[in-house]
């Protein structure tokens, strides 16, 4: 059997880098920081890329190479390059591509610290986002200028769970000659593959439900090759590469990552039914929720809903303090896509820095709650939720 032909679970497993003269079965971490050659010739070769073969830990690594090739299959892409964080694969995606006065066309509702990329860094180099609201895509089109070059979005986004219809974005990108770059982290390649929809790039935060664990930092951008190249080149000589030990963790995960998936997204459909009747909740936003805005484009491009449930506690800023103050089991944190289940107040945490303006026009409110849903018995993670809310 072909690896092409292999279903995503057994390539998540099987795919390796070559076994060593020990023949070991599970690979092995390559903690070296550089790579040694047989004579003059073959080092002179590697440097000029006449063979492909690792040189330095900071360009390449077998723990890394095996990491992006796992991607790369899940995916659907042709390259890839990994990273040390997921705002590193955000960052060094978008400076290896742009040039000074290109244009950004991005949906409103980002990560916070890719917000802050777009609103305080960016335009230092005289590169300017314009953004669109999550239910007014229909005025991307009134956005695009001469001189824009990408069109940008996370789906479903950050915090709100707002699913964006990837296909119609891609037949936007294409009309207009534009790069379709997607964050794809809260779907995860398991879920949701962007390119099959007009994708040029996919941005993970590997730290998320790819380690899945909460244990080590790590990002990937995936997609077309000579886009690949050119951010290859860039983080090649700006260093924010993945390390080996991480790049070992991480593609050790992605062997787990179907089966913790199904019951992430299992145990978050049954909190967000449970929430969706309870009396001190004034709404629930969950993919696969038929009352979701967007259910039926989730449905179209997501296998399932994943794992994050939004909502919002009856009573403003004093109702959401009690209820975080009271989950007993639950995590207080700001990561994500855990195996322990994680309650966040975004309005105080990974979106603090917004004004409220850009906190309502992404749907953040004071009493909104973002709930990373664990890998513990559904009925606990239900139980814990529901004693917190009596609280209130």
């Amino acid at each position: 059997m072909s690896n092409e032909s292999q279903n995503f679970e057994t390539q998540a497993v099987r795919t390796q880098t070559g076994k060593t003269q020990f023949l070991e079965h599970s690979t092995p971490m390559y903690l070296t920081s550089g790579f040694v050659f047989e004579d003059a010739e073959e080092m002179r070769a590697a440097f000029a890329e006449e063979k492909e073969r690792n040189l330095y830990s900071r360009f390449s690594n077998p723990n890394t190479t095996e990491f992006v090739d796992k991607i790369c299959k899940m995916e659907g892409a042709e390259d890839g390059y990994a990273f040390a964080t997921g705002m590193a694969a955000v960052f060094s995606t978008f400076a290896a591509l742009l040039d000074a006065g290109d244009h950004i066309v991005s949906a409103r509702s980002v990560f916070g610290s890719t917000h802050t990329l777009f609103t305080k860094y960016f335009p230092k180099w005289n590169i300017d986002t314009s953004y669109f609201r999550i239910d007014e895509v229909e005025k991307v089109e009134s956005l695009i200028q001469p001189n824009t070059k990408i069109l940008y979005a996370e789906s479903p986004t950050n915090p709100g769970v707002d699913v964006l219809d990837m296909e119609l974005l891609g037949k936007i990108a294409k009309k207009h000659n534009l790069l379709l770059i997607i964050d794809n982290c809260f779907a995860t390649p398991y879920l949701q593959n962007p390119i099959k929809f007009g994708a040029d790039l996919v941005i993970h935060s590997a730290t998320k439900l790819i380690d899945g664990q909460g244990r080590v930092l790590g990002g990937v951008t995936v997609g077309k090759k000579e886009l690949i190249r050119d951010i290859y080149l860039f983080s090649r000589n700006t260093g924010p590469s993945l390390s080996p030990f991480n790049a070992w963790v991480l593609s050790k995960s992605l062997e787990t990552l179907a089966v913790r998936v199904d019951r992430h997204c299992e145990n978050a459909l049954k909190l967000a039914e449970f929430l969706e009747s309870h009396p001190k909740i004034n709404w629930v936003k969950y993919p696969f929720l038929k009352s979701h805005p967007q259910y039926e484009v989730a449905k179209k491009q997501m296998k399932s809903g994943g794992n994050i449930v939004a909502f919002e506690v009856k009573g403003g800023v004093q109702a959401g303090k009690t209820f975080f103050n009271s989950v007993q089991m639950c995590s207080l944190s700001a990561n994500l896509g855990d195996t322990r289940t994680i309650v966040t107040h975004p309005a105080s945490t990974t979106h603090n820095k917004l004004v409220d303006e850009d906190k309502i026009a992404v749907g953040i409110t004071d009493g909104m709650v973002r709930c990373s849903v664990g890998l513990e018995h559904v009925d606990d993670i239900i139980q814990d939720i529901k004693q917190a809310l009596a609280q209130i």
